[in-house]
């Protein structure tokens, strides 16, 4: 007897369905499954045996075929556990297969029957939806994040007889509770106000924050750039629903939300050591995963000490910074991670941090210094809009108490940038003035005469690339918009071009 049952599979982070066919026929007893299955996959043999006699339903002594469609590709995870053991239960006429077509099954089974949460749950529920399906059966663990995707019955069992009593209909299963969405559910991250002086790097991230525009902070040690970086998402806006989605399909199949929250509700803030792999950092593996690029997805990515990161981890983060996207290529398939971020990086000036330091010697040699500053690139460099310089704390200010602006009234600043940025690009792929395609940057970043005279005067002195020709442009539109003025004026060129530290190095 043949029966089907509707589970999913997860590609990059998008889910799509699979359709496991489990066929009984007379002959031996034997297992065949087909359709690509890896490791995982592979093993529900024992698995599913192990539940179905544990829960008292036996194994069948049959030929048994079960093909996961599509079957050219490549199926993992141990979400097929749970469908393969109802379509065994179904093909035997023990489930009744009326209400089989209308819900996608997933879950891991335990060999006493129990079902354990899955990875990826989040797209699976968006992909029935899109299917048109009725609903999704999860596991407890997984119900709460598909539960926020709107026009989608889900429910949630504990165990394998529980989900064959709902098909037979003598049970009900669970309905978890749909998390509401607050955009008002702000990211707990440290308050700005507890920075002391530094008012100058402060004005960088406000900048930053309010055009979406990534930042180099240069300092000696102990001058606060890691302390200026973690309190970043403190002043962007919260994520708007589209946006908590978005990630949250990310952290989903790394199986980040099982037994948390259902969404990510706060930005992001990924800050990986510098011993991170390549893959670990952009995404990759035999069976492409996203990496940290990925999980900063409309957040934040910190890179302390930039130049002790690995030179081809480094240049691997040009595509991303550009296109806000990450391209894994395999032979047999090609993936396309989210990573839309803000990157902030810190570094010192020099291998023993004291080159730029007023009161402490500096005890490297220029070759050393000079070694160090190349460890990260031009075209790196070019994609960062804000170089910025911060020196040591003077004690007066570390003996006063704060007294600088909060991150709730400098998020207020930048919320305002934002809606204005939101009202100029709306229609478009872009929704802050980092993002400005070449024909939105002539339409909306021109200068008067004096602007351009500036302009073309500091391209040629700093020997500016067309890229940060253009970033010049975009981070002027940026300061504008905090003023709340219409047009780009002197004023806000010339304070995007001081923010180009290492191009008047002539680094």
């Amino acid at each position: 007897m043949l029966a089907k049952v509707l589970s999913g599979a997860i590609l990059g982070v998008e889910g799509y369905l699979v359709e496991v066919e489990v066929d009984l026929a007379k002959g031996l007893p034997q297992w065949s499954l087909v359709g690509l299955p890896e490791g995982a996959v592979r093993e529900s043999k024992d698995r599913v045996r192990a539940a179905l006699k544990n829960t008292g339903f036996g194994f069948p002594a049959e030929r048994i075929t079960i093909n996961l469609a599509p079957a050219d590709v490549r199926k993992e995870g141990s979400a097929f556990d749970l469908p393969i053991a109802v379509g065994l239960l179904a093909a035997q006429g023990r489930v009744d297969p009326q209400k089989l077509s209308a819900y996608v099954l997933a879950g891991e089974l335990s060999l006493d029957g129990l079902i354990k949460p899955v990875n990826g749950a989040l797209p699976l529920a968006l992909a029935a939806r899109a299917a048109g399906l009725s609903g999704v059966i999860l596991p407890p663990e997984n119900g709460p994040q598909a539960a926020v995707v709107d026009g989608l019955t889900v429910k949630t069992a504990e165990s394998l007889p529980q989900v064959a009593a709902f098909f037979n209909d003598q049970a009900e299963l669970s309905r978890p509770e749909a998390i509401l969405f607050d955009d008002t559910d702000l990211v707990e991250a440290p308050d700005m106000s507890e920075v002391k002086g530094q008012e100058a790097a402060k004005r960088a991230l406000v900048v930053a924050a309010a055009g979406g525009h990534n930042v180099l902070l240069t300092g000696p040690p102990g001058a606060g750039k890691s302390m200026l970086a973690q309190r970043l998402p403190s002043i962007l806006p919260p994520l708007g629903f589209a946006e908590a989605l978005e990630t949250s399909k990310v952290y989903s199949v790394l199986g980040l939300l099982n037994n948390g929250p259902a969404l990510v509700t706060g930005r992001p803030f990924r800050s990986p050591h510098h011993t991170i792999s390549d893959a670990g950092l952009i995404g990759g593996g035999s069976y492409p995963r996203p990496g940290e690029v990925s999980l900063a997805h409309n957040g934040v990515l910190f890179l302390d000490e930039l130049p002790e990161f690995g030179k081809q981890s480094l240049e691997s983060l040009r595509q991303p910074l550009e296109d806000g996207r990450v391209t894994i290529s395999r032979a047999s398939q090609s993936l396309t991670f989210p990573a839309r971020f803000t990157l902030v990086a810190a570094m010192n000036p020099c291998p023993c941090g004291y080159l730029t330091h007023p009161t402490r010697e500096c005890r490297c040699t220029q070759a050393e210094i000079k070694r160090y500053a190349r460890r990260v690139s031009g075209p790196l460099l070019d994609r960062i809009d804000l170089q910025i310089e911060v020196g040591p704390v003077e004690i007066r200010h570390l003996e006063e108490p704060p007294q600088g602006a909060t991150s709730s009234e400098l998020r207020a600043q930048v919320s305002r940038a934002r809606g204005l940025q939101a009202e100029r690009f709306r229609g478009s792929a872009a929704f802050v003035n980092a993002h400005m395609s070449p024909p939105q940057i002539e339409a909306f970043c021109r200068l008067d005469d004096s602007g351009r005279k500036m302009l073309a005067a500091a391209t040629a002195r700093l020997s500016l690339s067309a890229r940060a020709y253009t970033r010049i442009l975009k981070l002027s539109r940026t300061i504008a918009d905090l003023a709340g003025e219409e047009e780009i004026k002197v004023s806000h060129l010339a304070e995007a071009i001081q923010y180009r530290s290492l191009d008047r190095e002539g680094r």
